[in-house]
């Protein structure tokens, strides 16, 4: 966490070897900044205060790992789902759609977005959004009118 507000990502755990590994798409030591919600912030630090961290500020480790690899996040999510009656086929990549969806519904550029989830350029990000993201022609039209 750098500031209340935002959350800086530096690294992900490789899915084949398990070990952590640059960003992908990045330089070495290269990073992203994301939005980070009110309560997100709230429940980290809670669970910091819970269970502390170790010394390279991980949170979610396991007796094997220093570290939650994906299929230990699927495992933990699947409990939790199956704990919560939730039938619905939701997975841990579901949460980058919703986070996706709901940007772009709001109205924040197509740029920011695909900078904060992290792909090599913003095509991808825009081939699979391009339908949620508000209708510019029409205000692009009003404007025009205002300037004639």
């Amino acid at each position: 966490m750098v500031a209340d507000d935002v959350y800086r990502i530096t690294e992900q755990i490789d899915g084949v070897s398990r070990v952590k590994a640059r960003l992908k798409h990045r330089k070495p030591g290269e990073f992203r900044e994301v939005p980070m919600p009110a309560i997100v912030r709230e429940s980290l630090l809670m669970y910091e205060a819970k269970h502390g961290a170790d010394s390279d500020g991980y949170l979610l480790r396991t007796q094997r790992s220093p570290f939650w690899a994906h299929t230990t996040l699927q495992y933990q999510w699947d409990a939790v789902r199956k704990r919560a009656g939730i039938i619905r086929k939701l997975n841990p990549y579901s949460l980058r759609h919703y986070f996706a969806s709901n940007c772009l519904s709001k109205g924040i550029p197509i740029t920011d977005v695909a900078e904060w989830m992290g792909p090599k350029n913003i095509g991808m990000t825009f081939r699979i959004y391009r339908h949620l993201m508000p209708a510019s022609i029409g205000r692009a039209a009003k404007a025009l009118n205002e300037g004639l």
